[in-house]
């Protein structure tokens, strides 16, 4: 399939990297000829130095061929004109960009993306796939990451191994004789800042972060099993109303559960539109790395601190002086992934990556064939797809045990009608059943041929 990327950032070239790895006839498109350069030397791309909403310019991409293409640059607006000149002037079919502003995204106006109005398929929000990615950190506390497959059956937890985890220095293959009625498989294991899917001799051993697939059901006995309690969030300390803030406060509000939820904001006029946005968050006007704000706000007895400012460095400093003050669980919002390293040594309990998130919510709108979701894992270092099983996939009537996956990828869950199970070697995997893989980003193209998917569009 022929797809034009608008946008040579972190997000659009991780976007590119994807689909070009895929074979796809991939053009990337920034005014950035520099972005440009780096994105065709790094990947099997073309690329075109120019603006994107251009028409000469999208004709010198391909447009008048193109089937998809997805609008990813740092301009609202000129992400939807794009969309706009692809659809009138090169009858593009399939159209997909990235809108920040709020005005933009209000529900009341959606009106404005009707084909015969602003033709755009697909809207991608990265500040309410942000506050979504900070729900699910607060709805479970003990772990560092978290994403949802298999329409809420099967959860992905990250978990971080500590010196109370009763399974430390255990082989994994033990794990299944120990918990045998337990639906959860360790899919990854990152150590030393290395990323890696383990062997059933593989240990799990203290400082180790994990990626775990569990069922829904059994989300409290693995977390116990791995040395972790869930505590309810009942009094919440944000740093940063902005955008993203504000819309966590305001889910927090309309939830089921009652959350006493305070918000610090340096800036003025943000902190006032907060204030009069939200009805029981208490909204401070300050600054989030003073103790003595951050005293007023009752970090001491806080369940849970979330930094989400547009400053790293502000978000991780406010994170390590609340875990000071004796807040028990900090979440950081980090742009900048080689900052991740960081956060252990500064005792950060979790933290998200927008540019992740943002790719994985493009990822998820893009079918391939029959892939469900898609969620990118760290700086992009690997993937796990829901996909279904179709009858022409050479895994189609094979037995676990005889699928030769390579050794970067786990099938982490597997879907039999209604039923999600934990995957066994004994298990035979047939025509529509659907599964959850691991995969390190080197292994994805090959796990895409052995499920036999292509690149489609709805």
């Amino acid at each position: 399939m022929k797809v034009i990327i608008c946008g040579a950032g972190q997000v659009g070239w991780q976007i590119a990297r994807h689909l070009s790895g895929e074979r796809n006839d991939v053009t990337v498109v920034d005014s950035n000829s520099d972005l440009v350069r780096r994105a065709t030397e790094t990947l099997d791309v073309q690329g075109v130095a120019g603006f994107a909403s251009y028409p000469d310019v999208l004709d010198r991409a391909g447009a008048r061929d193109a089937e998809m293409i997805i609008a990813a640059t740092h301009s609202d607006e000129v992400n939807m004109v794009t969309c706009q000149v692809a659809h009138s002037v090169f009858g593009i079919n399939r159209k997909i960009a990235r809108l920040r502003s709020q005005s933009y995204l209000d529900a009341i106006y959606s009106d404005l993306y009707r084909r015969d109005h602003m033709p755009i398929d697909v809207v991608i929000s990265p500040e309410k796939e942000v506050a979504a990615a900070a729900l699910q950190r607060l709805s479970a506390p003990a772990t560092f990451d978290t994403e949802v497959f298999m329409d809420g059956e099967a959860h992905l937890l990250g978990i971080t191994i500590e010196e109370e985890c009763p399974v430390v220095n255990t082989p994994l293959r033990q794990l299944t004789d120990l918990f045998s009625t337990l639906r959860a498989v360790v899919v990854g294991v990152r150590r030393d800042g290395t990323l890696f899917a383990p062997e059933a001799k593989d240990q799990l051993f203290v400082g180790d972060s994990c990626y775990v697939f569990t069922h829904r059901d059994d989300i409290a006995r693995t977390m116990e099993i791995f040395g972790k309690r869930n505590s309810s969030q009942e009094r919440i300390v944000m740093v940063g109303g902005g955008n993203v803030g504000l819309t966590v406060a305001e889910a927090l509000e309309g939830g089921t559960r009652r959350v006493r939820t305070k918000i610090i904001e340096k800036n003025r006029k943000c902190a006032e539109r907060a204030a009069e946005a939200l009805e029981r968050t208490i909204v401070l006007n300050g600054d989030g790395l003073d103790a003595a704000l951050l005293a007023e706000a009752g970090i001491s007895r806080a369940d849970a601190m979330l930094a989400v400012t547009d400053d790293d460095k502000t978000n991780m400093l406010a994170c390590v002086r609340a875990k000071a003050e004796g807040c028990d669980y900090t979440i950081a919002l980090i742009n900048d992934p080689t900052l991740v390293p960081l956060m252990t040594p500064l005792g950060i309990d979790a933290y998200i990556n927008p540019r992740a998130t943002t790719v994985s919510s493009i990822l998820r709108h893009i079918r391939h064939g029959r892939v469900r979701s898609v969620y990118s894992i760290g700086d992009a270092e690997a993937e796990v797809i829901e996909a279904e099983v179709l009858s022409t996939s050479p895994i189609a009537g094979k037995l676990v045990s005889e699928i030769d996956f390579p050794e970067g990828v786990l099938i982490g869950m597997l879907r039999k009608g209604d039923k999600v199970v934990r995957p066994l070697g004994k298990m035979r995997i047939d025509e529509g059943d659907v599964i959850a893989v691991f995969a390190l980003t080197e292994d994805v193209q090959q796990v895409e041929q052995l499920l036999q998917v292509s690149i489609d569009f709805f």
